[in-house]
């Protein structure tokens, strides 16, 4: 375990936060507890109906209850915050928790910074990677903003919102490392690996905000990032000096962390920003992802603009790249899953 930048700083003090509107909630359920409720909605006046991927749902005056095949049960409306205290935490969970997650937890307001990326999925568009400082008064301040895993947010317009929001809070510190199209060919050229690539992204993250030790007040006790390789090694031998003298925590689904949350915003509000203006300079709206949309639009790109332009554009490592010159596609590679637990991701 790697020791902290700075002497490991007091644990905050808990204390509860003002009762805010809640209109949102979810945690998981046992089968058990799944049970449980909807035998509970069924008896209490819900209406029943059907939701994709959904194993119940109900609602009825300002709440929206729906438990989902995952094991999550998410919670909406007006009448969230009374449901969960009346009937989700007393009769279905058997605990209190809204309200005092930091008191039953107080690392959750440990000061830490989180990281992630964005575009690594996307042929179109930049690799982007941002890194975010929070602190006590920082996760407070953000009780109930909205502020979660980009992937669960589908409006660009939200997305900036809250981007501005994570920038505009007092004691919060952030930084992003955009990697621009044709410097991400050269780099991928050169390493071979995305993962590499974003490894090295993470670090240069972390060693910025670390340069910035005024700033973090009080200093991190440890970096969280989500574990995008199948070892911790990736991202460990990537390290830069000041990195390698702090706690670097590797996880999976680290977005479930706000500081790490955070980041992805961040990075995903780059990404769409720098996307969109790609697509501007062309005179044609670049899609994201890779799916056949994508193709469509490259060939049009190549037709347009040559294929030279391609590549100020795209991730030319990408089979939609191969599909859009009108090339033999190379053959897949055949994945093998890491013996370890806890395997990531495929390297592109």
């Amino acid at each position: 375990m790697r020791r902290s930048l700075h002497s490991k700083p007091e644990t905050p003090n808990p204390k509860l936060v003002r009762v805010k509107p809640l209109t949102s909630h979810t945690c998981k359920l046992t089968d058990a507890q799944a049970d449980a409720l909807e035998a509970h909605l069924r008896s209490h006046g819900f209406k029943l109906r059907e939701v994709p991927h959904a194993r119940f749902a109900g609602e009825r005056e300002g709440v929206n209850a729906v438990f989902y095949h995952s094991g999550k049960l998410v919670v909406q409306g007006k009448g969230t915050r009374e449901f969960v205290e009346f009937v989700l935490e007393p009769e279905i969970l058997k605990e209190a928790r809204l309200g005092y997650e930091t008191q039953l937890n107080p690392e959750l307001l440990a000061p830490r910074i989180g990281v992630d990326e964005s575009g690594k999925g996307d042929f179109f568009g930049p690799l982007c990677v941002a890194g975010v400082y929070v602190n006590a008064g920082v996760i407070q301040a953000w009780e109930d903003s909205g502020i979660r895993d980009s992937k669960t947010i589908t409006s660009d317009r939200r997305m900036a919102e809250l981007a501005k929001t994570i920038r505009q809070t007092p004691g919060c510190v952030s930084s992003v490392v955009p990697i621009g199209n044709e410097a991400y060919n050269r780099l991928y050229a050169k390493m071979g690996s995305v993962n590499k690539m974003l490894a090295w992204g993470h670090s240069r993250v972390i060693e910025n905000l670390l340069q910035q030790r005024d700033r973090l007040n009080p200093p991190p006790a440890r970096v969280v990032l989500d574990q995008f390789a199948a070892t911790e090694r990736t991202v460990q031998s990537a390290l830069l000096p000041l990195g390698r003298e702090i706690e670097v925590v590797q996880r999976h689904k680290a977005e479930s962390d706000v500081a790490v949350a955070a980041a992805s915003i961040l990075a995903r509000h780059e990404f769409v920003t720098r996307l969109k203006a790609l697509g501007e300079q062309l005179g044609m709206e670049l899609p994201k992802g890779g799916g056949a949309n994508v193709d469509a639009v490259a060939k049009e790109l190549v037709a347009k603009h040559g294929m030279d332009a391609l590549a100020k554009v795209a991730k030319m490592h990408f089979r939609n790249s191969y599909r859009a010159l009108g090339l033999p596609e190379p053959a897949k590679k055949e994945f093998r899953r890491q013996a370890q637990s806890g395997a990531g991701r495929r390297d592109s």
